[in-house]
């Protein structure tokens, strides 16, 4: 995460873990990763954001969100993943990969979340030009 941020392995950095359910059963972990630097005393830092979560309060702090590059890889789930999002054996994970950029370049976030394959469906429209 350091190297997509832009950041060496110990700037430390703000780390929001959040769980998801649909129906008490839950569907998708997702773990973001904000610089200290950008995040340090901010509402970011709390446990709740605040309306709009922490995309709203970046853009409150000037950091202009310009686009997102994601990465998702379909795969078995790790001993801890079947665990905290209670998958049946044999169900794959979606394990995507997202990272925030600013309209000046910059990394601002990048967020590790895995995703009960039998929960979701990953559709896309994307331009042709």
């Amino acid at each position: 995460m350091a190297e997509q941020l832009g950041i060496t392995s110990e700037d430390p950095v703000i780390v929001r873990s959040r769980r998801y359910l649909i129906n008490g059963q839950p569907v998708e972990t997702a773990i973001s990763y904000i610089p200290v630097e950008i995040a340090r005393d901010t509402q970011i830092a709390q446990p709740d954001s605040g309306p709009g979560g922490i995309y709203a309060r970046l853009e409150e702090l000037g950091y202009q969100l310009d686009h997102f590059v994601e990465e998702i890889r379909s795969r078995m789930p790790l001993r801890d993943e079947a665990r905290a999002l209670r998958l049946a054996p044999g169900v794959p994970v979606f394990h995507l990969v997202r990272t925030a950029y600013a309209t000046d370049g910059r990394a601002v976030e990048v967020c590790d979340t895995v995703m009960s394959s039998d929960a979701y469906l990953l559709s896309y429209e994307l331009p042709a030009r």
